[in-house]
């Protein structure tokens, strides 16, 4: 099954391989790949004969180099909020999934990547992957979850370096402070993955549905820093930082933060 940019390409054993294809553009994050996301996820749960899903990205370059930037100065300054709220609601499905979902990290995994990565149920990446949230370069902030995961996963500290330096973290050092959890080849990244994952829905399909749901509920009361997040993306989506950063970034020099 084949969308514009989502390919679901459905394997034995109720394995579904979701791939954001949009190579060109090292599958950046619009409007309409959200979309298509969002609807591959919902057909993962609501099929009953998928059992779980691996998603990566088409290409050798990038899983997903963040969000496509152009499509920010399309959107209305005061629809910062929503545009933020669209990206948690549609991760946050990834996260409750009752199904597994693992991330199968392939290159850059950047802004809005990086995110879509953290919400799955785990990672495994590539020796080639590289992980950052870059977008205080650009005068805002992560608004898709990652303000919320990524100190869960890697510490409060560590999140604050990389977030406020936008520094990249490379498969290795993302291995250590356990973004992610396993490292392999690039040609042996699907393969890794579809075992690892078939190894999981070998196991009881209720079972497996509650120790998701339970080990989710450690991380409850998380409305008030969702929500604190996307009222704070969309101050700085309307602030001047953010069109001098983007407007730098689309036209390759070093922006002029006054």
């Amino acid at each position: 099954m084949i969308q514009s940019n989502v390919v679901l390409h459905n394997l034995t054993d109720g394995l579904m391989i979701i791939i954001i294809n949009r190579p060109e553009k090292l599958n950046a994050l619009n409007n309409q790949v959200l979309s298509e996301i969002e609807k591959a996820i919902d057909l993962v749960n609501s099929h009953s004969e998928i059992r779980g899903a691996i998603i990566t990205g088409a290409g050798e370059k990038a899983f997903v180099a963040g969000a496509d930037i152009g499509e920010f100065l399309e959107v209305p300054n005061e629809l910062g909020i929503e545009l933020s709220k669209k990206g948690q609601s549609i991760f946050s499905k990834i996260e409750e999934s009752k199904k597994p979902i693992i991330a199968a990290v392939n290159g850059y995994a950047l802004g809005g990547g990086c995110e879509l990565a953290l919400s799955c149920h785990f990672r495994i990446a590539s020796e080639q992957a590289k992980f950052g949230q870059p977008e205080i370069n650009l005068g805002i902030i992560p608004g898709y979850g990652g303000t919320q995961r990524l100190p869960r996963l890697i510490g409060k500290g560590r999140a604050m370096e990389m977030m406020m330096t936008g520094e990249l973290m490379n498969a290795e050092e993302a291995y250590r402070v356990g973004l992610i959890n396993m490292i392999c080849k690039p040609d042996e990244l699907l393969q890794t993955a579809e075992i690892k994952m078939r190894a999981i829905v070998s196991k009881p399909k209720f079972a497996l549905e509650q120790l998701i749901k339970s080990t989710n509920a450690s991380d409850r009361d998380q409305g008030i820093g969702y929500q604190t997040e996307a009222d704070s993306f969309g101050k700085c989506f309307s602030s001047d930082e953010k069109t001098e950063g983007v407007s730098a970034f689309l036209e390759k020099r070093k922006p002029n933060f006054k």
